[in-house]
């Protein structure tokens, strides 16, 4: 398989475990997704703009992701906050109880 469509491959599997949320998916992507790019920077330079214009897709995937990572940190986070503020009050709540 050439690396165009490796590229491409990768980065439309990338693009629906983002949609999906599927981060076990997106890390193990994402790590092949390096490969892909490396092994096509390495390749002969005769697909140059098709591989140019999926690194560039990529790019733009990476950047939903950091996006998508980020929303999800902060939904988290809430997420543990709320529950230690739930098992702070259950705890003084036990005290006098």
């Amino acid at each position: 398989m050439n690396a165009v469509r490796r590229l491409e491959e990768t980065g439309n599997a990338l693009r629906e475990a983002m949609v999906q949320q599927d981060w076990t998916s997106i890390s193990v992507l994402d790590s092949q997704c390096r490969q892909v790019v490396e092994a096509a920077m390495s390749e002969p330079r005769e697909n140059e703009s098709a591989i140019r214009q999926h690194l560039q897709e990529l790019t733009l995937i990476y950047r939903e992701l950091v996006s998508a990572c980020q929303a999800e940190q902060k939904r988290v986070t809430g997420e543990l906050i709320r529950i230690n503020k739930s098992q702070r009050g259950a705890n003084i709540y036990k005290l006098f109880g």
